[in-house]
């Protein structure tokens, strides 16, 4: 215990080292950024220190660069570059792991297995195998020391995130704890590879049968928590593709078919692959790709992808207007204050960009633009849409990286009007309605009992109900002055008459100028309030 305890206060200040070396020591110190140094620069220096962290943090800054609506686009697009590679582990180490899991050596699982990794990452690394029925296969296996680093990560991650949090004023409008527990989530289930595995085996059905997409299936007696084994697909990283021996009209259908598979998830399917990086798609011929890395991936629902419709409809038509409505149905929030403003923007940014040919602009720049407006506006974004903004935004990249005249629009505005059309026909309506229905159904049965609970809350006294009324002070001033000359004239009235009964039935005791003394008492005391009451009617000005 005490060891571990050591090594994370070393850990600690080895990140302390590596911030300062890298020029964040005025956080640690807890002042401002330097105002000479500009947000393109850190997010350079800042790229840097979390590549020499390692891998864990790189993972985080990989997070980062999803998230336009905390972080500056220039330091977005600095985190993008980072890339998850990093140097193989030990082939004995990779025997000790598939024995521990699956409980067997690799030489009785598979018939070959090749000891030299096809890639490392973070997390894992992929070995080409057989198995004993002759398929050949692709297994991940995990580092031993993985999930022990990243938890140790992680915790300092937390306090990090912590000072952060206390010290750095002019972040007080992102919860960075939040963000961290939101990369302790993802990076926790990458750790499990069933997950992933279960992720792969819902895209292989999804696309079973497709002419254009070809995703590997899982071979699950082969794994575990820590061992993956999938289909083995021959085929060429996109990354590593030299394009140049291909021909123009090969690039462009190859690009097409690319961004057609991700529409396809996202409007068909509802569940997505989140990183479409080159590495993770596989050229098996001009028309047909290979998908890998299922770690990540996005889940949509009926309802979003109803929404998601009709903003794709309305983005591709200029129905400028209607946008932010569109946005805020699907869960984007911006101040309502600053809605002209939003609109005005992205009039600007059509004016600019729509029409246009991917060729004819930067594709780069106008990912930092949609985000640099995302960031100025103070945006928050649903996690589902983060993901897939920057889904939509690679395939951009990749597409015109592969055909200069791509334009992701031009799939787009067919695809989305077609599902629309799909989503109304008989069958889809019926089917929502019996949905819909069904929870009415529900609700309306389970009404009796809330108002049932309500009403026993109401009588045990465990409901307190409280209201506040703008201006109900002046009304009660009002009332109280009311009341008071109410009681004052109701005291004048009874003094009058009780004074004049005394007056006239009192035969004996003291008088004074012909009146019982206790009636001329109550006489004179009943006028003088009498004046005073009118005296205050007359000066409110409401006689």
């Amino acid at each position: 215990m005490a060891s571990s305890k050591t090594a994370s206060i070393g850990r600690l200040g080895e990140i302390a080292q590596v911030a300062v070396r890298h020029g964040f020591g005025f956080v640690l110190e807890g002042r401002r950024a330097p105002q000479s140094e500009t947000s393109t620069v850190r997010g350079r220096h800042l790229r840097e220190m979390l590549d020499e962290l390692g891998p864990t943090f790189v993972k985080f800054g990989q997070l980062l660069s999803t998230r336009p609506d905390i972080v500056p686009p220039d330091i977005i697009a600095e985190l993008r570059s980072l890339q998850d590679d990093v140097t193989p582990f030990p082939y004995a180490d990779v025997e000790r792991v598939v024995l521990e899991d699956l409980h067997q050596p690799i030489s009785r699982l598979y018939t070959e297995f090749e000891q030299q990794p096809m890639a490392a990452a973070s997390i894992g690394q992929v070995h080409r195998a057989v198995l004993p029925n002759g398929r050949r296969v692709a297994v991940k296996v995990q580092r031993p020391n993985a999930p022990r680093q990243i938890e140790s990560d992680i915790q300092l991650l937390e306090q990090a995130a912590r000072l952060v949090k206390e010290r750095v004023r002019a972040l007080d409008f992102v919860d960075t704890r939040e963000i961290v527990d939101e990369f302790a989530r993802s990076i926790r289930q990458e750790l499990d590879y069933r997950q992933e595995g279960r992720n792969a085996q819902a895209f292989h059905h999804n696309f079973a049968g497709h002419p254009h997409v070809a995703v590997p299936r899982v071979y699950w007696s082969y794994t575990s928590r820590r061992v993956l084994t999938l289909e083995y697909l021959d085929g060429v990283q996109l990354a590593d593709l030299e394009v140049d021996q291909w021909t123009m009209e090969q690039r462009r259908r190859l690009a097409y078919v690319i961004a057609e598979a991700w529409l396809t998830m996202i409007f068909r399917h509802g569940f997505f692959h989140g990183d479409p990086h080159p590495a993770n798609i596989l050229v098996l011929s001009p028309e047909r790709i290979g998908l890998v890395d299922f770690g990540l991936s996005g889940k949509l629902t009926d309802r979003d992808l109803s929404k998601l419709t009709r903003l794709f409809i309305d983005a591709a038509h200029e129905n400028i207007e209607v946008l932010p409505r569109r946005l805020a149905d699907l869960g984007v929030r911006y101040p309502k204050e600053k809605e002209e403003e939003f609109i005005s923007e992205l009039h600007q940014i059509y004016s600019r960009y729509y029409g246009s040919s991917l060729s004819e602009i930067d594709p780069i720049q106008v990912i930092r633009e949609a985000f640099g407006l995302i960031y100025a506006m103070n945006l928050r974004l649903p996690g589902r849409f983060v993901m897939l903004d920057k889904a939509i935004a690679t395939i951009g990249s990749v597409g015109v990286d592969l055909y200069p005249g791509f334009n992701v629009f031009e799939v787009a505005k067919p695809y989305a009007r077609t599902l629309m059309l799909e989503r109304f026909t008989p069958r889809r309506v019926a089917a929502r309605a019996r949905r819909e229905g069904m929870a009415l159904t529900q609700m309306a049965a389970a009404l009796p009992y809330q108002v049932y609970d309500t009403l026993e809350q109401v009588r045990d006294g465990e409901i307190e109900i409280g209201f506040r009324h703008q201006g109900l002070d002046d009304l009660m001033h009002k009332l109280d002055v009311v009341s008071n000359r109410l009681v004052i004239a109701l005291v004048v009235t009874g003094g009058l008459i009780g004074s004049s009964l005394i007056g006239i039935f009192a035969k004996t005791g003291p008088h004074l100028l012909g009146l019982n003394l206790v009636a001329a008492i109550g006489f004179f005391a009943s006028g003088v309030l009498g004046i005073w009451l009118l005296w205050g009617v007359i000066r409110s000005g409401r006689i």
